[in-house]
């Protein structure tokens, strides 16, 4: 089941934010250490593992890298021997001895204090955590405009109708599409200085009850899916919107066919001499969008525990005033790096 996602498959389900891409790099980090059976079972969910997963990974995150104003860091804090091959085969991911206080030092510096600290506490019993952060910090190309602002209903997962800051603004039609019955409306964010393209951000609204399972993978579909919107002006009106979630990863693993990497059985001999396990897979997620511009950040930790003709204008206006999802997508590929479901009545992120 989708999060966010009621259990008849409606959209009558809780907010969320999550980072597919910071998810990915993550356990595929991991993966790059598993032999064997484990390694079997990580390579059926990220279609990468063992020693061919170090490159995969090297490679998505300076790709990634590529997109403006959006940071991606990897980094390994180690009480037990990392094995040279393993540390040789990421060079772009830092290794140090373990230290709690300093690993969420370099959280709250790499995310620019949206997030303050790791998102699942180190204790005596962790032998390695193994980090990574996304951060985007992004202006619109065309944003705004804070005098257009004003409260508008919003009519939540649960029937609730109340009014909510909504942003209002003119798109051009041509970044307007229909893709089954749901809107999908790409806003850009601007080129960085140095000409690295923006990250994109995709807005989903499906018809009234649908849920985040059926609406938000269509904002990663191919930009000429669908069919572009029939009309010579569009607006839109979007709340404003701060979102934060803390996603307990472990707990779906199972269900996705990962079960020796959690267990005593679990062989990660290409990461370290010592028998190590996964003891979690956390996320912490948030996202504000704003009239000037997008944040978002993702924090995902693994810690490791010891093993075992002059017509009339035809203008249309969409109004994201029902549950609805948000993709930001890297600059230049439909790569989801954060992905949002509104379900409830959005709150205006605090500054």
């Amino acid at each position: 089941m989708a999060a966010g996602e009621g259990p008849d498959g409606t959209g009558r389900g809780a907010d969320f934010v999550c980072s597919p891409a910071g998810l990915w790099l993550a356990l595929a980090a991991v993966a790059a250490g598993a032999r064997g059976a484990t390694a079997a079972e990580l390579r059926a969910l990220l279609g990468t593992a063992d020693r061919e997963a170090a490159p995969a990974v090297t490679e998505v995150a300076r790709t990634l890298a590529g997109t403006g104003a959006l940071g991606v860091a990897t980094r390994v804090w180690s009480r037990v021997p990392v094995l040279p091959a393993y540390q040789e085969a990421l060079p772009d991911v830092r290794f140090d001895p373990m230290d709690p206080a300093a690993v969420d030092a370099w959280v709250r510096e790499a995310t620019g204090g949206l997030i303050e600290r790791l998102p699942s506490a180190i204790t005596d019993a962790t032998l390695l955590a193994l980090v990574n952060v996304l951060a985007l910090k992004a202006r619109w190309e065309d944003p705004f405009e804070g005098v257009r602002t004003r409260n508008l209903l919003f009519t939540d997962a649960a029937g609730a109708v109340g009014p909510v800051p909504t942003m209002i603004k003119d798109v051009p039609p041509a970044d307007v599409r229909t893709v089954d019955g749901t809107y999908v409306v790409e806003l850009r964010c601007a080129r960085e200085p140095g000409g690295l393209p923006g990250a994109r951000v995709r807005l989903v609204l499906g018809e009234p009850g649908a849920g985040a399972g059926r609406v938000l993978p269509v904002g990663w579909a191919p930009r000429g899916a669908g069919a572009l919107l029939d009309a010579d002006r569009v607006t839109i009106g979007l709340p404003r919107l701060g979102l934060r979630t803390r996603v307990p990863v472990t707990d779906h693993l199972p269900a996705l066919g990962v079960r020796l990497a959690t267990s005593d059985a679990a062989d990660f001999s290409g990461l370290s001499p010592e028998r190590l396990a996964v003891s979690a897979v956390v996320q912490e997620a948030v996202l504000k969008i704003v009239e000037e511009g997008v944040e978002a950040a993702a924090v995902t930790v693994v810690p490791m525990r010891p093993g075992a003709a002059p017509r009339q204008e035809r203008a249309r206006h969409i109004a994201f005033n029902r549950p609805f999802g948000v993709v930001v997508l890297a600059g230049s590929e439909d790569t989801p790096l954060f992905t949002a479901w509104q379900a409830e009545a959005p709150v205006a992120p605090i500054a």
